[in-house]
Parts: C-alpha cells; structure tokens; sequence
C-alpha cells in the first residue's frame, strides 16, 4: 500500500510560509521566485566486530527562497517559521540578487538568468516506492541484525574483523513558485554494508571484502531480505576472501573483460555521469570532477562507444536514489537519452541552462541538499540500458579466451575531463577458454572512456541488470552532496589495458 506524506511534516505551516514570502517576492519586482522547505532525517549506525562503534541521528529542517531579478540569482533561507522572517528572507535574496547584478554588470558581463518553460503542477504529491520507513524500526533492531550478520562472518576461519554500517535516510520537501506550481513529496532510502577483513599474521599482509549490495531507494524490508540475498552474500564472503589472499599478481597486458554490475556502475557515473553534466561540459561547473571532453559542440556527433552503448538519464527509475516526482525547480520527473547507439544525443539540464543552450525543456536536474543550500544542476539515475536479447554473465564469460571478470568496486582515478581514467575493484577472476579459472590480486584497468566504450561487444541481458549507486555523489562549492544509482548489465570489452597496482607502487 503506498504511503501517505507524514502527517507530522504537512502539519507545519508550509502554505502560510511560501505565501509570506513568494508574496515578498512579486512585490519587490522579481521575476521568478522558488520557496523550497525541507526536513531532512539521516541516521547511522557502526558495529566493529559485532559491537555497537558509534550512532547518529540529525534532522535538518528550514526553508529557503531563490529568486531572479534583474537578470541574476538571488537566494537566502532561513530557520524561522513564522510568516514576518519567511519574507524577510525572501527580501535578502532580492537583496542579494540586486547586489549579484552590479558585481556581474561591473564585470563587463551581459549574461541574464532565464528559466525554461515549465508546466504548472499545481497540488501534486509524490511519494518513493517502499514498504518499511526504517526510521519506524527500533534502533535495538538495526543493531540487533547488524551484529547477527557480524558475528556469521567472525565465526568463519580466516576472518579476523568484521565491520558493519548503516545509513538511512527520510526526506521531506514542500516546494512552490511564482507561476503556481505546488508539490510535497517524501522519499527514503538506506544502505547496509559488511566488510569482512582477513589478516596474514607471519607476514602482516590483509585483504577485506565488502558485501556488493548497492544502496537503495527502499525502505527497512531491504535489509530483511526484499531486493537482495544478505543470507547467501554472507555465506560466500569468507570463502572468496580466503581465496583472494592466496591470488596470485597479475600479469599487466591486455585482455577482455567481463566487468559486473557491481563495478560497472561506478565507471559509468565517472565517466558518462559526471561527463554529460552540461553545467560542466559548458565549462560552469568544474568542483569535484572538472569540466568534460563531451563539449556542447559534439552534441549529436560525438562518438562516445560502440554501438551497443545505450545510456539514459532517468528521474523515474523505482528504486533509484535520484528518483524523484519533481526536482527543486519544479519540473517533474522525466527519462531521456544521453547515448544512443554510442553517440552522444542528450545531456543533464536544469531550467536555466536548457534556456541558455536552446534545449527547451529541463529534463528535472536541479536539486540542493539541504535547506540551507542553493540547487544545482545534480545528476539523474544515469543507466546502460541492457539488451533485450542478451546474454547471462556466464554466457558471456564463455566466449572469453583469456580475460578477467570484475566483482564489486573499489577505488578509482579519472581526469578532470573525465576522459582518462583507471579503475580497480574487489574482486578479479582470471578467465581461460570460457571458464572461470581462480582469482586474482592488484589488478586496476586502464582506458580513455571513448576507447574503453567503444571496446563494448556484448551487453548482457535484462536478467543480469542492477541497480548500483551512491549515497555521496560531490558537487559544487560549497560542497554538496546527492544520492544517485546507476543501473547496468554485465557487458564484454575486448583488448582492455590491465595495470598491476603493486608493480605500479613499487612494491
């Protein structure tokens, strides 16, 4: 049954604070103005070796009012929740875009903010897909389960320490504007996580192994078991642990690849997530991850992979950790190609930079984290769409001669315009004459992302697809941080560089 907004946050005086201050805001000439209030509910819980390490719980609730006027942004926000401080506010972010106008103006600059058009949607809620709000369930419970799946991985051999985590997070936001449009939406999402370590005690040398279930748009039922097999992940970890301490190096060269889901969404958020970003590829935006090499110019004509590559933008996808009704420019959620059969076709917008570059509508990118924090272009659930026809995992590992399967994510390096890049993980399977022949240690695959897409020969099947993600994707200054999931299926990539990692450290 789907849930309703929680009756505690439309209690507050949501409606009464957006009239005080869009009110302020016409009044005071703007030409567009926002009233954007939120509370945000984020919790953590740590177990080092089955035993309770730490906790939080932080609510972060206020309101904030951006405007345009005069040709440029405007933004203030605010604590107070009676209606006199509601317009204050909204007269310091006229305030602050008249002051805008003069430091741009006296810059020699010509460049006014306009928004795209957008359709009024006027009292529309929107509420995620899940069936446990896990801030419902007893903290007692969260740890209770946590340390039961600890205490699994301490009593197989070989594993010395177990750590245990979990982020759950509720979200609230009431949002109108100058042209009528008025939503309310909620949104949950957590993420448990396990990592088992094992340690040589002769030679001092450790490894560890992380449970590969993503982080999700789900609520409590995820980690009883409603979207992923905990009991079965767990029984394998100590046993693909042990094996990864006795691996042997790899040999650097090229080989085929069999990447998992579990890695692949990583490379896919670096490389064509942050790339196709057009607030970066137009050179606004250049924290955390640089510009892009996929240029405004090379829309429509860029070579981005093979032509099996297909990749969309998408603010719908059930589950997804960016998924949304409406993003916080009021523009409702939508799916949208960026690649399709290989060629760069679209790009992530928000309403000011869709009117700059001619695009038309925004595709709903716009999003801040907190209350206190101005929206930013933010990424959607960006996803290799799988091919209806293709094959298993297994299918595909049996038409590799020598190659590597990739499991799980680790650490990863790309360059400021996401083009060169490389890329470990948690796990390497050596692949000889279509089968699986043991594991191996320090690899990391090296590639330009046009090159390393563009080496793509199969896609895997609908059967092979995961939703993968990230609690903390960074962006902007100051820094903020948003949640998003990246689906994708296995796929085959021929002729990719292999690193060893501890040749490359000397060691």
């Amino acid at each position: 049954m789907p849930h309703q907004v929680d009756e505690s946050f439309t209690a507050l005086p949501l409606r009464a604070l957006a009239d005080a201050a869009l009110a302020r805001a016409r009044a005071l000439g703007a030409d567009h103005a926002d009233f954007r209030f939120e509370r945000v509910r984020s919790a953590g819980l740590r177990l080092r070796d089955a035993r309770l390490a730490g906790s939080s719980d932080t609510t972060d609730l206020g309101y904030a009012v951006r405007v345009v006027h005069g040709g440029s942004w405007g933004f203030a926000s605010g604590v107070d929740l009676s209606m006199d401080a509601a317009a204050r506010v909204a007269s310091q972010a006229v305030a602050m875009a008249k002051l805008s106008a003069q430091v741009i103006r006296a810059a020699g600059s010509d460049e006014f903010v306009e928004l795209a058009e957008e359709p009024v949607h006027a009292e529309r809620t929107w509420v995620s897909a899940y069936e446990i709000d896990p801030f419902t369930v007893p903290d007692e419970e969260k740890t209770a389960l946590l340390a039961e799946w600890s205490a699994r991985l301490l009593a197989a051999e070989g594993v010395a320490h177990a750590d245990a985590t979990l982020r759950t997070v509720h979200e609230n936001k009431f949002y109108a504007d100058t042209a009528g449009t008025v939503t309310t939406q909620q949104r949950v999402r957590l993420h448990p996580e396990l990592t088992a370590v094992a340690v040589d005690s002769a030679s001092g040398e450790f490894e560890s192994m992380r449970t590969l279930a993503p982080p999700a748009g789900r609520g409590w039922e995820y980690a009883r078991g409603t979207g992923w097999d905990w009991d079965g992940e767990l029984e394998r970890i100590p046993g693909q642990l042990a094996e990864k301490m006795r691996a042997p190096s790899v040999r650097p060269g090229l080989y085929d690849l069999v990447v998992d889901p579990s890695n692949l969404w990583l490379t896919i958020h670096e490389s064509v997530g942050h790339a196709t970003e057009l607030d970066r590829a137009l050179g606004y935006e250049a924290a955390y991850a640089g510009t892009s090499f996929a240029t405004f110019d090379q829309l429509g004509k860029l070579r981005y992979g093979s032509e099996l590559m297909n990749v969309t933008g998408d603010r719908t996808a059930e589950h997804g950790l960016a998924t949304i009704g409406y993003d916080d420019e009021g523009v409702a959620a939508q799916s949208w190609d960026l690649v399709k059969d290989g060629t760069l076709t679209g790009y992530q917008l928000d309403r000011r930079i869709a009117k700059l570059t001619g695009q038309g509508r925004s595709n709903g990118c716009a999003f801040a984290d907190s209350p206190g924090r101005v929206p930013v272009q933010r990424m959607a659930n960006v996803s290799l769409r799988p091919d209806p026809a293709g094959m298993s995992t297994e299918e595909l590992i049996g038409g590799v001669e020598r190659g590597i399967y990739v499991v799980g994510d680790r650490s990863w390096s790309i360059d400021m315009q996401r083009y060169n890049f490389q890329f470990t993980g948690q796990r390497f399977y050596r692949i000889e004459n279509g089968r699986l022949a043991g594991q191996l240690r320090d690899v990391a695959y090296q590639a330009t992302t046009t090159d390393f897409w563009g080496s793509m020969t199969a896609v895997g099947g609908p059967a092979t697809y995961v939703l993968g993600g990230t609690f903390n994707c960074g962006k902007a200054q100051p820094g903020q941080g948003a949640a998003v999931s990246h689906g994708c299926p296995s796929a085959l990539f021929r002729g990719v560089n292999i690193l060893n990692t501890a040749q490359e450290a000397g060691r």
